[in-house]
């Protein structure tokens, strides 16, 4: 499994399609921050909100991933990677959680932008806002800005920032056995951005009923998981990091399961 790992995550550093993915990204965050900063300043009218919502990261990270695991898996099964892989010996299971793991890893890297951009901003100790839209990342920004942290702060910010890293590739682990179903960088990346939709149209109907509230919470796409802050309680904290966890194992069996009875030709 770790030389799989270390192939891919050779190639992934080669790859060009990944570095514009990354590029896209940083790009993307600086908008967001700059739009996010002009907007309260006056510089920006408010009614542009929207269109910095586009660059933020809840709405950027959903299509870049996809595109990541275009790359990273679907790609593998175009140039015939995986299939050598499994013909060398290298089980299905040990396939699929490398390929999972170095995913995960990308999911991470194209985050990093957003995080440091978001970091500069509130140590900037500026005003930053984007009215009502705001979610993730974009979320802490504006709604941290221009508070002094102090040493405690700062460190339950960092414990904030890994909590949302990890709720991200919760979400985007959906995209692991989509990816070994499909094998369509397309329209992985379509279905996936109609779970991204979806799910923020049940997140306004999980109030109307109790049980479908306690299902969707059990999944990084309901609960509160991307508005946490730094005012948000340590036990919430876990708890979104335990049901990320817990749906990223689960995402990586159904793969497993898929992939265990699929006919590689």
């Amino acid at each position: 499994m770790i030389n799989l790992i270390r192939a891919d995550l050779f190639k992934m550093r080669k790859s060009k399609a990944i570095k514009v993915l990354c590029a896209i990204s940083t790009v993307s965050a600086v908008i967001m921050a700059v739009m996010a900063y002009m907007i309260p300043q006056g510089k920006i009218h408010p009614d542009f909100a929207e269109l910095g919502f586009m660059f933020s990261d809840i709405s950027m990270i959903a299509i870049l991933g996809a595109v990541m695991a275009g790359v990273l898996i679907c790609g593998d099964f175009s140039n015939k990677t995986i299939h050598d892989a499994v013909a060398t010996g290298s089980s299905r299971s040990t396939v699929i959680v490398s390929k999972g793991i170095v995913f995960l890893c990308a999911i991470g890297c194209l985050l990093l932008p957003y995080i440091i951009v978001i970091g500069i901003g509130l140590s900037s100790g500026s005003e930053f806002s984007m009215g009502n839209s705001a979610l993730g990342f974009l979320n802490l920004l504006t709604t941290n800005a221009g508070t002094v942290l102090s040493a405690s702060e700062i460190g339950k910010l960092l414990a904030v920032i890994f909590t949302l890293i990890i709720v991200y590739m919760a979400q985007l682990s959906i995209c692991v056995p989509l990816a070994f179903v499909i094998k369509k960088p397309g329209f992985l990346v379509g279905l996936n951005y109609g779970v991204s939709m979806l799910s923020g149209q049940l997140t306004g109907f999980r109030e109307s009923s109790k049980l479908f509230k306690s299902i969707f919470d059990c999944t990084p796409f309901g609960g509160k998981y991307v508005f946490i802050t730094l005012d948000t309680g340590i036990g919430y904290i876990f708890k979104a990091i335990a049901v990320s966890l817990i749906f990223i194992i689960i995402m990586f069996f159904i793969a497993y399961r898929t992939f265990r009875r699929a006919e590689i030709k």
